[in-house]
């Protein structure tokens, strides 16, 4: 039996006291759903690439002014947005972090509420991640005397990835730096991200399977992976395309290169390690009769072991030091180690998804198996207990079915309610049992 049950059991005031709250958050959400709804199709016409969230910071400041909340930082690692709800009853802390930055993607769906912004929108659902957070500060504001303790919101920019040669910090690794997660100290931090595409645990076909809305899914421990970028330049010799032995031919390099660096996973290391090597860009040529001088290609590795993927990068410098070496070129390799794997906190998952299904029923809510995405949420979850779940969003009828990153990604709004009840029955039944 799981931890968060034994203790419910123990002490069935708790039990009793967990229903009637879950019916007054209810009657609450949909009472301020019109009012979410109008909030995220605010941010989702107005994205903001990552370290430019201007507008969004500032509207989160404002609302979040608006629920009588006081205690708000801004400016937080660029434009994030640091708050803390004070419970109506003294208590640990607890955080939640969504993250607000948008892709630069041209949006192709016509909705009315489609970004206003040209090559910009939120293909990964951090509209609704943040509209969602909004929600609890309000649910829990509405009911603070409910709240036995407080409850930190971080409000992060610059999630999605800087290039591979970029040096600074961002996103979460420098909230963090910048004292985020202090004063006070969160004994433990939420996390969700909207989904649409999804494999369940205990199945292996290549079926597409939809987490809906309504639906939230979950992974005990590894949640996705080590997310890492590299640019690698081909340095040849130029030539006339008519004599190509008199150069050294940069382009036909880089795609051996490409082939070897490929079939590292297929016949270099053990089939039971998880890995993905993908060539993202390949840039390269000045003319079609002249010997490429230079190739320059980027790409991204991702492991879930941290030991496992030192070993590839050792891997990827000899293929590129042997394939250069014999064809008389040369190379350059800039790798950077981004997103640390998230991996939740066994104790907290197994104390939380009782939560998840006493509020959305227990058919809603699904196991999955890790994904090879990556995420910075991980930096929040070295520093204290995190547990990062899943959203559903699709719905097959109204269209929603694209997978993220995608230019007609979109989500059925009713998520929005969804995302709010599950998250404050986690927040709160965590400092029910913490208390």
């Amino acid at each position: 039996m799981k931890l968060h049950t034994l203790f419910l059991l123990a002490f069935p005031a708790l039990a009793l006291a967990a229903d009637s709250r879950d019916a007054a958050f209810q009657k609450s959400i949909e009472e301020m759903f019109p009012k979410l709804v109008e909030i995220r199709r605010d941010i989702h016409m107005h994205p903001e690439l990552s370290n430019e969230e201007v507008r969004t910071s500032k509207l989160v400041a404002d609302r979040l002014r608006e629920l009588g909340i006081t205690d708000i930082k801004t400016g937080v690692a660029g434009h994030g947005v640091v708050a803390v709800l004070k419970g109506g009853q003294d208590g640990p802390c607890v955080a939640v972090r969504a993250d607000m930055d948008a892709l630069p993607i041209k949006e192709l769906r016509s909705a009315p509420y489609r970004s206003r912004n040209p090559g910009v929108m939120h293909a990964c659902g951090h509209d609704v991640h943040v509209t969602c957070a909004l929600g609890v500060a309000e649910l829990l504001a509405r009911h603070r005397d409910l709240v036995k303790g407080s409850v930190k919101f971080l409000f992060q920019p610059a999630e999605e990835a800087m290039p591979a040669t970029f040096k600074g910090d961002w996103g979460a690794k420098l909230m963090v730096a910048e004292g985020a997660m202090e004063n006070p100290k969160p004994a433990a931090v939420f996390g969700l991200h909207t989904t649409a595409i999804v494999q369940p645990a205990g199945t292996t076909d290549d079926e597409t399977h939809y987490l809906k809305a309504g639906q939230v899914g979950y992974t005990p421990l590894i949640d996705n992976a080590n997310s890492d970028r590299f640019a690698i330049t081909i340095h040849g010799k130029m030539a006339h395309g008519s004599a190509p032995h008199k150069g050294v031919d940069a382009i036909a390099v880089a795609a051996e290169a490409i082939m070897a660096l490929q079939m590292i996973k297929s016949r270099q290391t053990n089939a039971r390690q998880p890995l993905v090597i993908s060539i993202g860009v390949i840039n390269g040529g000045q003319r079609e009769n002249i010997i490429a001088e230079k190739v320059e290609l980027g790409g991204t590795v991702r492991t879930y072991d941290a030991k496992f993927r030192d070993g590839i990068i050792v891997q990827m410098e000899r293929i590129l030091k042997g394939i250069t070496e014999a064809h008389g070129a040369t190379y350059t390799m800039e790798y950077r180690k981004t997103y640390p794997s998230i991996i939740n906190d066994q104790k907290l998952v197994d104390a939380t998804v009782p939560a998840f299904k006493r509020v959305l029923g227990e058919k809603n809510v699904i196991q999955l198996i890790p994904g090879m995405g990556g995420e910075d949420f991980s930096y929040f979850a070295q520093v204290v207990p995190g547990f990062y779940f899943r959203l559903g969003v699709a719905n097959e009828e109204k269209g929603f079915t694209y997978g993220g990153h995608t230019p007609m990604y979109d989500c059925d709004e009713d998520s929005i309610k969804t995302g709010v009840a599950a998250m404050a029955a986690a927040v709160c039944d965590f400092l029910d049992a913490a208390k």
